[in-house]
């Protein structure tokens, strides 16, 4: 794992503590030119308002505190 993975899991550690008072939770699956790829999962998975938390939360987070990062997508394991 490199440092950008790192850094990426580490900032998402301290995110999945307000997506797991919902019953849900963001999984990092790669990291590839910019863009980060996570699953959300329990109570995030299918959630009306999962891209506004992609989007509005995580992404926002990542880009800010790993400048590497440009986006974020939510990839469905069933995929």
């Amino acid at each position: 794992m490199n440092d950008v993975d790192e850094r990426i899991k580490n900032t998402l550690d301290k995110i999945k503590p307000f997506l797991n008072q919902d019953g849900g939770d963001v999984k990092f699956i790669k990291f590839e030119d910019g863009i980060c790829y996570v699953n959300l999962t329990g109570a995030c998975k299918g959630c009306m308002f999962a891209d506004m938390t992609i989007s509005n939360t995580i992404e926002d987070i990542l880009i800010s505190e790993v400048p590497e990062v440009i986006k974020v997508v939510n990839e469905d394991e069933e995929a």
